[in-house]
C-alpha cells in the first residue's frame, strides 16, 4: 500500500513539474501556485484544458456567484420589468450602489449593476424581485439551475456572494457555468462593460456603475467576465481573453496577485495555443491538456482588494 502510494505521489511530481517547464518558467510558474488556491483554465476554441490546480477543491466563490444571478435574470424573460426598490432589497454590505427605497429601475440595470460594479444591493434586488419577495426562492432557483449545469459541488445561499451559511463551489463548477453564461449573448455584453449609467425611473436620480475588472482597461484582447472579493474568499476572477480565433477562459479561487498572475497566463498562452500536452493532476484527473512553449513575461500590475467585488 505504501509503494503504491509513493509511487503515485511521484507520479503527480513528475507531472507537475513537466506542466510548470512547459507553460512558464520556474519561478513564475512557482508563483502561481503559491498565489492561487485554486485555478483552472480552458481553450474554448478546442474545448481542451490548458491546465488546472485544484480544480475541485471548495472554495468560497464571492462575488463570481452574480454570474449565476446575472442569467436568472436574462432567462427569466422579465428584463424590461420595472422593479421598486424595498428595505429588504438594501440591507447589505458594500459594495453597493446606493439604491433607495421606493426608487423604480428596470431589471436590467438592476443585472447591469450588479455585473459591472458588482452591486449588492442590485443584486439581492434581483434576487427578492424574481423570488416574488422572497429572496430564498431565487436562491432555491440558482441551486436548481447549478445542478441542471453539472455544477455538483456547489451550493449557493444568497444571489450576492456574500459568506454566509454553506455557500460553495469549486473552480471546475464555476467554469461550467461560466462556459454556459457566455453562450448568451446578452450576458456577453454586459460581462465586458467598462461602465453602466442608469437612472431611477420616479426619482431621475442618476447613477453611475465602473467595473472592477482591470482587465478591461488594461488588456486589449479582455472580454470579460466577473470579478469578486469577500475576506473568506479572497480575491477571485474569472477572466475571457480573445485573439483572432482563440479564446481563454481562466477562473481563480483566492488569488493574492490575480491582476499580475491573469496577464501572465494570458501574455505566454493565449498567443501560441497549439501544441497537445500531459494530463495536470488536481484532486481528480482531467482531460488532455494543450501546453504553449515557454515564454517570460514581465508585465505586472498593482494589486488591489474590492469588498465583495
Amino acid at each position: 500500500m505504501t509503494k503504491k502510494f509513493l509511487t503515485l505521489l511521484c507520479g503527480v511530481s513528475l507531472l507537475t513539474t513537466s506542466l510548470s517547464a512547459n507553460y512558464l518558467d520556474k519561478e513564475t510558474a512557482a508563483r502561481l501556485s503559491k498565489n492561487t488556491d485554486a485555478i483552472i483554465a480552458k481553450d474554448l476554441s478546442t474545448k481542451e484544458l490548458i491546465f488546472s490546480k485544484d480544480a475541485q477543491k471548495i472554495n468560497q466563490p464571492a462575488s463570481l456567484t452574480k454570474i449565476m444571478t446575472a442569467m436568472l435574470a436574462i432567462e427569466s424573460g422579465r428584463m424590461n420589468d420595472v422593479v421598486t426598490i424595498t428595505r429588504d432589497m438594501i440591507q447589505v454590505e458594500p459594495t453597493k450602489a446606493g439604491l433607495r427605497i421606493g426608487e423604480k429601475f428596470y431589471l436590467r440595470d438592476l443585472v447591469k449593476a450588479a455585473m459591472v460594479m458588482s452591486a449588492n444591493d442590485a443584486a439581492m434586488s434581483i434576487g427578492v424581485y424574481l423570488g416574488d419577495g422572497n429572496v430564498n426562492t431565487f436562491v432555491a432557483k440558482m441551486n436548481r439551475k447549478a445542478k441542471q449545469l453539472g455544477m455538483n459541488n456547489t451550493n449557493f445561499t444568497n444571489p450576492c456572494g456574500f459568506d454566509i451559511g454553506d455557500h460553495h463551489s469549486t473552480a471546475l463548477d464555476l467554469l461550467k457555468m461560466s462556459e454556459y453564461a457566455i453562450k448568451n449573448s446578452q450576458f456577453n455584453e454586459m460581462a465586458k462593460l467598462k461602465r453602466h449609467d442608469f437612472k431611477s425611473l420616479n426619482t431621475k436620480r442618476a447613477y453611475a456603475a465602473y467595473t472592477h475588472n482591470k482587465l478591461l482597461n488594461n488588456y486589449k484582447y479582455a472580454v470579460g467576465i466577473k470579478t469578486g472579493y469577500t475576506r473568506k474568499a479572497g480575491p477571485c476572477l474569472i477572466a475571457r481573453a480573445k485573439n483572432g480565433n482563440k479564446d481563454v477562459l481562466v477562473v481563480m479561487l483566492n488569488s493574492e496577485q490575480r491582476w499580475k498572475d491573469i496577464k501572465t497566463i494570458f501574455e505566454d498562452v493565449l498567443p501560441q495555443l497549439t501544441k497537445t500536452a500531459v494530463q495536470v493532476p488536481t484532486q481528480k484527473p482531467v482531460k488532455k491538456i494543450v501546453t504553449p512553449k515557454q515564454k517570460k513575461s514581465k508585465k505586472t500590475t498593482k494589486k488591489k482588494k474590492a469588498q465583495n467585488a
